[in-house]
């Protein structure tokens, strides 16, 4: 008896423990699971940028028109954003990221059907657009995956995620245009979607559910960008998403004015996202040693130092190196603006605040190609790369003097 009662009593001491480890794998299980559609949903769209605009390029189109096809994909997301933050706060998050999924499968098959110019902007629309349904929405919801504990790591694991699809993306699209061609390529990334589509069908309930809202933070995203924290995150964050833009837009536009293959090019826009893989393998150490806005100040004078080298450079190594710098310099501020958003947005507004990141943002990948595209037209490639170099700088000038209210703060979880 005495025998059966001490086994009892460790089995009830035992429980607990079971109970947390089971938690615990429960919530890797869901990190992990929404990082496979995050990375197969990123292939397909950052392979798109490089087919679609070489494609256009190959179809006669000027370097203003490539601007404007790079603009249209961040057209609906500034419009929008903010209210598709706002259903995925209310519906929770798979009807957001199935449309999404959907609707990037769509948009590149829609090329392969209507191979022409015209189809082009209703596919870079519809593609920005579907993404940003997803992006937003995942941008989100991670933080709440397992508690604030895991947050960092949430976020750490997102934003190595959409690195590593970065990378393999533009690679995807490089080798397959030279090798398959456009019309194939178009449909290898498509056939990246499907999987995305059917776990969100199928076995969705590794997602969060919809958050309570309280009932203090009843306003509107101007509520949001009152607060001083929360404005100046946004606008590191969208300093950061302009540089990149910028080096996602105009280096295929670049590589082909002088001569680089599409592989090439793809393997330059893949070193690049390398870079920024391997800065946010480092990031927590990083943040261990210095606030979240000092890295975001220097990462922007980083970005700003590599736009100065590009016109500098014309062979397909020299401008790898100095695409890693890049990526080194802009690939930082993604996923601490994230958290810190997650941090800082009252409870409930989770995605309606990263709808307002994506919106200042995706003003920035808006009105970037569209400048830029204009002024390489008129006056060449160099002043594109040092016109943005002095953008960024003065931008690292503003973060600094605006940014005070963030100088100390340091992640939480």
């Amino acid at each position: 008896m005495e025998c059966r009662a001490g086994l009892g009593a460790g089995d009830a001491r035992l429980k607990p423990s079971l109970r947390i480890l089971r938690r615990r794998a429960n919530v890797l299980m869901a990190i992990y699971l929404t990082l496979v559609v995050i990375v197969l949903n990123h292939i397909a769209f950052g392979g798109s940028r490089v087919v679609v605009s070489l494609f256009a390029l190959e179809s006669g189109a000027t370097q203003m028109q490539v601007g404007f096809l790079m603009a249209l994909y961040a057209l609906c997301p500034m419009l929008f954003a903010i209210a598709i933050g706002r259903l995925a706060d209310r519906v929770g998050p798979r009807l957001p990221m199935l449309l999404g999924s959907t609707g990037l499968g769509i948009a590149l098959l829609l090329t392969v059907l209507w191979p022409t110019l015209t189809m082009l902007y209703i596919a870079s629309f519809l593609l920005g657009s579907s993404f940003h349904f997803f992006f937003v929405t995942v941008t989100g919801v991670a933080g709440g995956i397992g508690g604030v504990e895991n947050r960092s790591r949430n976020y750490a694991i997102v934003s190595l995620g959409f690195s590593g699809a970065g990378f393999v993306g533009p690679l995807i699209a490089g080798f397959s245009i030279d090798y398959l061609g456009y019309m194939k390529t178009f449909m290898i990334l498509a056939a990246f979607t499907v999987i995305p589509i059917l776990m969100l069908l199928r076995n969705p309930g590794f997602l969060p559910g919809a958050a309570k809202s309280s009932g203090a933070a009843s306003g509107g995203a101007m509520e949001l960008w009152r607060s001083p924290r929360l404005r100046n995150t946004f606008i590191a964050s969208g300093f950061i998403s302009a540089g990149w833009d910028l080096f996602n837009f105009y280096m295929p536009v670049y590589g082909h004015g002088i001569g680089l293959s599409a592989s090439a090019i793809g393997i330059i826009l893949g070193t690049f996202a390398l870079a920024t893989f391997v800065i946010r393998a480092v990031l927590p150490w990083l943040i261990k040693r210095t606030s979240e806005v000092q890295i975001l100040i220097y990462a922007i004078f980083v970005a700003a130092f590599a736009f100065t080298l590009f016109p500098l450079f014309s062979h397909p190594v020299a401008l790898g190196a100095v695409a890693f710098l890049l990526g080194l310099g802009v690939g930082c501020g993604q996923p601490m603006s994230m958290s810190l958003i997650y941090a800082l947005a009252p409870t409930g507004r989770a995605s309606e605040a990263a709808g307002v990141r994506v919106t200042v943002n995706n003003f920035t990948h808006l009105v970037i190609p569209l400048l830029f595209g204009t002024i390489g037209t008129a006056f060449g490639y160099a002043p594109v790369w040092l016109a943005n170099s002095v953008l960024l700088s003065v931008g690292g000038w503003l973060v600094r003097r605006t940014a005070s209210p963030l100088g100390g703060r340091r992640s939480r979880g």
